[in-house]
């Protein structure tokens, strides 16, 4: 009986032990998962970090793009500042050429002796050194305009003045220009350079004035 109670004992010490192990290895498998568990949900510990790189990383694109729109438009800025600084230029070169080409045209005034329409040498010479840039420059046309001093009837004037602008016009007709290039009028005595009352006043007044027409704008 004795013996009996020795091996019951036994038994039960086994099984105290086999108990003891086994709930020490369910705890270490409950660890092992718990580490397992943590390992796994650390990734997702860092979803705010790499979201805050992500964001920091859009900002950065958003502030390149944003520079390269700047830029884009500096450079327009500048393209069509230029585009208008050389219109302008061009603008500038064309109206100093024109002015330079009237003034090349100009032919000063020529003057009669009085009740006279024939042209004197140094009105001849007046034209010939005028005529060359109307050859040059043969878009432009002239009108050549008669005047005489107060003496005499307003029809008689009106006659002496076409004559003194015939004559002219016809001798540069004469130095080569084309003759539909020049109109000539008349104004008699109504249109006086100088108002005066003597033969100073007279001696300007008989005179030919010559007016530059330019070509129509395109």
């Amino acid at each position: 009986m004795k013996r009996n109670w020795v091996w019951v004992g036994l038994v039960a010490f086994v099984m105290c032990l086999s108990v003891t192990f086994l709930t020490g290895c369910a705890k270490k498998a409950t660890l092992k998962e718990g580490a397992v568990m943590t390992r796994e949900q650390k990734p997702v510990s860092q979803t705010p970090a790499k979201a805050a790189t992500e964001d920091q990383a859009a900002r950065e694109r958003a502030l390149r793009d944003q520079a390269l729109r700047d830029q884009t438009l500096r450079d327009q800025a500048a393209k069509d500042a230029a585009a208008k600084d050389a219109a302008d230029k061009a603008k500038r070169d064309a109206a100093a050429k024109a002015a330079a080409i009237l003034k090349e045209l100009q032919i000063p005034d020529v003057n009669f002796d009085f009740d006279k329409y024939n042209l004197k040498p140094e009105a001849q010479a007046i034209l010939k050194a005028g005529a060359p840039a109307y050859l040059k420059y043969r878009e432009y046309k002239l009108v050549v305009e008669g005047h005489a001093d107060e003496r005499g009837t307003v029809e008689y004037n009106l006659a002496l003045g076409d004559k003194r602008a015939a004559e002219a016009a016809k001798y540069l007709v004469d130095l080569g220009i084309e003759k539909e290039r020049i109109k000539t009028i008349s104004y008699g005595k109504e249109m006086p350079l100088d108002k005066g009352h003597d033969e100073a006043a007279w001696a300007k007044n008989r005179r030919a004035h010559f007016v530059i027409f330019p070509p129509p704008k395109n």
